[in-house]
């Protein structure tokens, strides 16, 4: 019973790492989305990734190579959702839509996660989850629209949305697929051969863009973003979600994933001094009541 109870303590722990890691992703995207092309930043992050796994992985790859090449397809299929896709689009999207767009978006991945693990992992869709699902949500709406839902009638949105909501399906499906993670296969050797593999996947769309890219200019704040991105969002949040996912489900992953806004909320709170007022209160009760709701099943 202990050590039930302890993976399951492990599993959510690692989720609110990957998540308030993840929270940050969407400022730095802005920040950055002027001065630096979206793929050629993903190339970038990536390669920091794999350069810091890579003395961790040399001893256990030698030894699941035949695992790697036996599982290349799914493997591929997984780095391109999850890598390629997931994270080239939100700087895409960063640049031709709001910040609050994003994160509106960005709350459709629990509900995709939801509906694809039901179609694919057979996972109970029961009233509980669907009310949770409402008060998270309605939450987050509450939220980042200052307690005026009325506000949602006056959004426009561009072709940075489309690009969000593929991210938002995408990561949905990475997560499922996460979940089949091949046996005999260590976790930082299969993050570190997703990597690998979503950075060769990104290569021809790479090229394209250098072909007509402008010059980047390196300050000691682009830098920064981008070794924040390069150890935060991509190697300690993707390693933290993947394990939780593998203990607690996609599904129970995808609830605490509601919690993003709440995050930023907070860093807006240490970072800019922003004060919390009683619709970061009442949001903050209906989004925790949610994933409290879904999870203690």
């Amino acid at each position: 019973m202990f050590s039930k109870h302890y993976k399951s303590f492990k599993g959510y722990s690692l989720v609110l790492v990957a998540t308030a890691i993840w929270s940050g992703n969407f400022i730095v995207a802005r920040i950055l989305a002027n001065s630096v092309p979206p793929v050629t930043l993903v190339v970038l992050r990536s390669s920091i990734a794999i350069l810091v796994l890579l003395p961790f992985v040399i001893r256990p790859l030698s030894e699941e190579i035949g695992v790697i090449r036996k599982h290349l397809g799914f493997l591929a299929l997984t780095a391109f959702l999850g890598l390629s896709v997931c994270n080239t689009v939100v700087y895409v999207a960063a640049a031709t839509t709001t910040a609050l767009n994003l994160t509106l978006i960005a709350i459709c991945s629990p509900i995709f996660t939801i509906i694809f693990a039901r179609l694919f992992l057979h996972d109970t869709l029961t009233i509980r989850r669907i009310v949770s699902v409402i008060a998270a949500t309605s939450g987050v709406v509450f939220l980042i629209t200052d307690g005026h839902p009325s506000r949602l009638a006056h959004l426009t949105f561009s072709e940075g949305d489309l690009w969000m909501l593929s991210q938002a399906a995408s990561f949905a499906l990475y997560s499922i697929l996460v979940r089949k993670r091949p046996a005999g296969l260590h976790p930082l050797t299969f993050l570190f051969s997703l990597f690998v593999l979503g950075l060769l996947l990104l290569l021809p769309w790479f090229a394209w863009e250098l072909s007509g890219a402008r010059g980047i200019e390196f300050t000691p704040a682009t830098v920064a973003a981008i070794l924040y991105l390069g150890l935060g969002p991509s190697l300690l949040a993707y390693l933290c979600w993947n394990e939780s996912v593998s203990i607690i489900g996609p599904t129970r992953a995808a609830f605490v994933y509601y919690c993003l806004p709440l995050f930023s909320g907070g860093e807006a709170l240490l970072l800019l001094g922003e004060p919390i007022t009683a619709v970061h209160v009442l949001s903050g009760t209906m989004i925790l009541g949610g994933i409290i709701f879904a999870t203690r099943e």
